[in-house]
């Protein structure tokens, strides 16, 4: 490894105790092997089971804590009944992630546990992540930004360190899929988590399925639109989708593209 690992190892190292985040995304499950293999058994791993997470992140990140030998707490959050979350403002991400670290410090004052860590790293920083606040009110320290880490460095630790999320394709909540102000509720999280689902088992890599009403528009990797015009595929996807409840089926030619919901705040700001 190198000096920015061992920087982080040395930040887990001073808590002694730490409590992280877990999702079972790229970012949290490298910090939670770094915590581990810095801190063993002084390490929780702290999971919120939501109908906001995407189909399988959940078992995921069991699976991961357990070949670990962490410790690992898994409670229900409930983010959606909060009404200022539900409506989908700007800064829904602020609701969520305030109930996430409402329960992380519920759970690590009762454990005698000051520190609480998530996997944040340097280049989050540039994108618009209202979850930093509520990460600052609660008192939650990010590792990754302080050891001065970037996505592709924690990919290239992860791979090192042969964890089976180094090439994971990132996978944020499901809200994410929902335009700014477009109200999220359970049956809507179903039908776009249903459609993931779908593609994931049709073996499509990176895509989201974004929510617009009655349509559903599917953002793909540029290398993997032309599979989706497949006769047979592109059938198939169709009679999922409105099997799930979509009237219409759209295809993003601009293609996938992390945060695009995010462009229409882009654009009023410049």
């Amino acid at each position: 490894m190198d000096p920015k690992f061992e920087r982080l190892t040395q930040i887990l190292r001073e808590q002694q105790r730490v409590l992280v985040a877990f999702s079972a995304g790229v970012d949290s499950t490298f910090l939670l092997k770094s915590a581990y293999l810095a801190l063993g058994d002084g390490v929780v791993a702290l999971t919120a089971a939501s109908p906001t997470a995407p189909p399988g992140e959940l078992e995921a990140a069991k699976g991961f804590a357990a070949d670990l030998g962490c410790r690992h707490i898994v409670l229900d959050s409930h983010e959606l009944a909060n009404p200022l979350f539900a409506k989908n403002p700007v800064n829904r991400c602020f609701f969520c992630k305030d109930e996430l670290y409402r329960i992380c410090r519920e759970q690590a004052d009762y454990l005698g546990i000051s520190a609480i860590v998530d996997g944040t790293n340097l280049d989050d920083l540039r994108d618009h992540r209202p979850g930093l606040q509520a990460a600052n009110e609660w008192g939650v320290r990010h590792p990754l930004v302080e050891a001065e880490m970037t996505k592709e460095d924690i990919r290239r630790y992860s791979q090192t360190l042969a964890l089976p999320t180094w090439d994971k394709p990132s996978s944020p909540c499901l809200s994410s899929r929902f335009p700014y102000g477009t109200e999220i509720d359970l049956e809507k999280l179903r039908k776009v988590g249903a459609c993931e689902l779908f593609l994931k088992q049709l073996h499509f890599r990176e895509f989201r399925v974004r929510y617009h009403g009655d349509l559903a528009r599917i953002e793909l990797a540029p290398n993997e639109i032309e599979r989706m015009l497949d006769s047979s595929i592109r059938a198939a996807v169709v009679g999922k989708f409105k099997e799930v409840g979509f009237n219409y089926v759209s295809v993003d030619l601009q293609g996938f593209r992390s945060g695009s919901l995010n462009e229409v705040l882009r654009n009023k700001s410049a």
